[in-house]
């Protein structure tokens, strides 16, 4: 059954190390994606996401024009960055693991999200949703984002790890022919 992603009532963030020191915190403001979510069988589930690199936000305008740069994610020659997920892997009643592939910079490569299954609602006017909650780590130089600069104390300015958080929320899309019959 396809679903769509509600931007509304979900977020993409992350966070990375400041000076070794604090995780500074971020998300993207825009982002648009579907599901086709198999509530029997959630192993035939599907994934895809994008998301304008340039809606990024970490509360601080200077940052974030740097991080928009060419240094980082050069939102001028890759406007997006998407997931597509590869497989889908039960883990118990509401976890799981969604295998797929995440392209920032025009570099793909495979991530793991550990994924939480928060139930599903009936909203007052009709409609269905699901919800779903998600993270995972990666190294920022695995995707060529390698700007940095050492520290007179030791370390390094911006940490390596990013922790990439999701909570999402998916709208059952009724078909066409449910609708008529409706």
């Amino acid at each position: 059954m396809s679903w769509v992603i509600d931007p509304s009532h979900s977020q993409v963030a992350f966070s990375a190390r400041h000076m070794m020191l604090a995780k500074v915190r971020g998300r993207f403001d825009r982002f648009s994606g579907t599901v086709e979510f198999d509530e029997q069988n959630p192993i035939n589930s599907a994934v895809t996401v994008s998301i304008e690199a340039d809606s990024i936000d970490t509360r601080d305008e200077k940052r974030d024009g740097h991080l928009k740069s060419p240094d980082f994610l050069d939102v001028a020659n890759f406007p997006a960055i998407s997931f597509v997920s590869k497989k889908v892997e039960v883990v118990d009643e509401t976890h799981g693991k969604i295998i797929g592939d995440l392209t920032i910079r025009g570099v793909t490569n495979e991530v793991v999200l550990a994924t939480e299954y928060n139930g599903q609602a009936k909203a007052p006017w009709g409609t269905t949703s699901a919800g779903f909650s998600a993270e995972a780590k990666i190294s920022r130089v695995d995707w060529g984002l390698t700007w940095n600069v050492a520290l007179e104390t030791g370390g390094v300015l911006v940490g390596d790890e990013i922790t990439i958080s999701i909570e999402l929320e998916i709208v059952k899309q009724v078909p066409a022919e449910a609708e008529v019959a409706a």
